[in-house]
């Protein structure tokens, strides 16, 4: 029989190994991150990953092992981002020089811009609104191919929509935020008035279906509801409705959308202010590949993990109720590679310049498992 003594001692032999070996790992890990920062390259590279683990795996003799060191793997693969995403922030907030609002907003007109969806967008609108007339206006397909174009450097700013008052957070974009080397730079707020558009001489009984973004259902469900029968077509964006509705130059199909885009593509509006709450409001995030530091900025977003254990969360919040830093909204998203594991995307008030922020970020660093800047800018007011 075996002395359960001897094997704990060999046990302890491998871990201590191991652990030398981490950080050996974990040191070129930080190398790849200065290369990736240094090269425009994102953090994520899941076929990367994959190539990695079923390599590895391939080396077991014992192939009933084969589940236990894909979990291994990831969970080491999960180590190394978030290693990496927080190395690279801290870079940022160290090294970045500090721009004004104004160098935002009175940027060169040679400045290329960038929205979502086509002309007729509300992002585009908001675009004019944040930055004015006389900008060069650079439309992508997604959501998602801001962040591309930024972090490529195609575009010098973009925005996005991030959170609507009646239908809540746009998921998608908070994960682009979290998953790219990007940063809020501003936030502008724009009254949305949904309408249904169609084609000249079209009427609410021709129409059998209907086109939009699922935000622009949600925020006209209530009027959807009166017509149970029509079919409901999700688009990348709600102006992507109206131009399609303007090719097809049909009476049975319609979009939900602006008046701007209505417009544009020569439509009628069938039916105007559709959306179920007259104060319907989006608030749109200006997006730069750096992070902007500015002493009038008031307003600081961040997302964090914590340890999956109970008190954690409040661990994490008795630092702003402790320095007195009012607490804006938080939100969870779950982590993909960590099922009911969460992030959480935090606004607050204060300036990245101001010492007792510097220290609650400080503090934040050490009881989290994972945290990132995502931007600090001024509040958007009327």
């Amino acid at each position: 029989m075996e002395d359960i003594s001897k094997l704990r001692d060999e046990i302890d032999d491998i871990d201590n190994k191991l652990t030398k070996l981490f950080e050996e790992r974990m040191n070129i890990v930080k190398r790849v991150a200065e290369y990736k920062k240094n090269n425009n390259v994102p953090v994520l590279n899941s076929n990367r990953e994959e190539e990695v683990i079923n390599k590895n795996i391939k080396n077991l003799k014992d192939k009933t092992l084969n589940q236990y060191a894909r979990e291994y793997l990831d969970s080491m693969m999960t180590i190394s981002k978030n290693y990496q995403k927080n190395y690279l922030n801290s870079l940022s907030v160290k090294d970045n020089s500090i721009e004004t609002d104004e160098s935002i907003k009175n940027i060169s007109k040679d400045s290329i811009l960038g929205f979502p969806g086509v002309p007729g967008a509300f992002s585009e609108e908001a675009l004019y609104s944040f930055f004015g007339d006389g900008i060069t206006a650079y439309n992508v397909e997604e959501f998602e191919d801001i962040f591309i174009e930024i972090v490529k450097g195609t575009i010098k700013y973009g925005i996005v929509p991030i959170e609507n008052s009646s239908t809540g957070s746009i998921a998608d974009v908070y994960d682009y935020l979290n998953k790219y080397e990007s940063y809020i730079a501003g936030e502008i707020c724009l009254k949305i008035n949904q309408n249904l558009i169609g084609i000249k001489g079209a009427s609410i009984e021709d129409i059998t279906e209907v086109y939009s973004h699922p935000q622009g259902f949600g925020q006209s469900k209530h009027f959807l509801k009166k017509h149970s029968n029509w079919k409901l077509i999700p688009m990348s964006n709600t102006s992507k409705g109206s131009e399609y509705v303007k090719e097809q130059n049909s009476k049975n199909i319609a979009a939900i959308g602006s008046l701007r885009a209505s417009q544009i593509y020569d439509l009628e509006i069938i039916k105007s202010n559709i959306n179920s709450n007259d104060l319907n409001t989006t608030r749109f995030a200006v997006i730069s590949k750096e992070l902007v530091l500015n002493k009038d900025n008031d307003k600081i977003s961040i997302v964090l993990s914590t340890e999956h254990k109970a008190g954690s969360l409040c661990n994490v919040l008795k630092h702003f109720a402790e320095n007195s830093l009012n607490l804006l909204k938080i939100e969870s998203r779950p982590i993909k590679e960590k099922p009911w594991e969460y992030y959480f995307y935090i606004d607050f008030e204060g300036n990245l310049l101001d010492e007792k922020v510097k220290d609650v970020i400080s503090s934040l660093k050490e009881c989290c498992s994972y945290i990132k800047i995502l931007g600090n800018y001024k509040k958007y007011s009327e």
